[in-house]
């Protein structure tokens, strides 16, 4: 298991830690101190997840043998400021821009035909509900994967974690979108280091889906007594 990366109870589901990882590793780039722990880290064991066994064991190789510098500048010209790109006037640096397109890791950017005017409303509530809310000019935005990753990681790590409020939030805020956001990473040039990293978030993510999409199914065969 990774070292605990935010302040989550100690009995708290494991889970916590990786939430907590992606969302350091997808918020700013790691420092060295970060990649040699990572690095360092021995394997995981999942039954039957075999996807997720080899993305941890590639993700750690990859941090054993990366420099911070490298992948400080990795992260630096792989993603884009949200501030910047939120605006669609503030293009006064774009001649001077090089190499391919940044990524911006937010939802607002992966359309879900499904979302209203007042989703970036109720998503702020919900993450001052769990204490997060966005820093006075910080790059990153609400509905960034990074900070998403920070608020499952509070809802995992809670002394008492209710599945239910985890499926919610991840139902509403991560499912429409984490997977489109996660291939992009790993398919831009130019990524290597973070390559490892969309593919373990990937692996992931997926398994919490699909222990999400059981979740009420086993409630109501327990409800029934089946």
């Amino acid at each position: 298991m990774p070292q605990r990366t935010s302040q989550v109870d100690a009995d708290a589901d494991p889970r916590a830690d990786f939430y907590a990882l992606l969302a350091r590793l997808l918020l700013s780039a790691p420092s060295a101190a970060l990649l040699a722990a990572l690095g360092a880290a021995g394997p995981i064991v999942a039954a039957g997840e075999f996807a997720l066994e080899q993305a941890w064991l590639q993700l750690t190789r990859d941090a054993a043998a990366a420099d911070a510098a490298a992948v400080a500048v990795e992260f630096a010209l792989l993603f884009a400021d949200s501030d910047a790109d939120s605006d669609a006037d503030s293009d006064a640096d774009s001649d001077a821009d090089t190499g391919p397109p940044r990524l911006a890791p937010s939802a607002r950017f992966y359309p879900d035909p499904g979302a209203d005017d007042a989703a970036p409303a109720r998503l702020r509530a919900d993450l001052a509900g769990l204490g997060l809310a966005r820093a006075p000019h910080a790059g990153a935005l609400e509905d960034h994967l990074g900070m998403l990753c920070r608020a499952m990681a509070l809802l995992a790590g809670a002394a008492q974690p209710s599945p239910a409020a985890q499926k919610r939030f991840f139902e509403t805020w991560l499912r429409p979108w984490y997977a489109a956001c996660l291939s992009d990473i790993a398919a831009a040039g130019g990524a290597v280091f973070y390559r490892s990293v969309a593919v373990f978030a990937d692996a992931f993510l997926s398994i919490d889906a699909q222990a999400f999409a059981l979740l009420d199914g086993d409630a109501g065969a327990a409800a029934s007594g089946e």
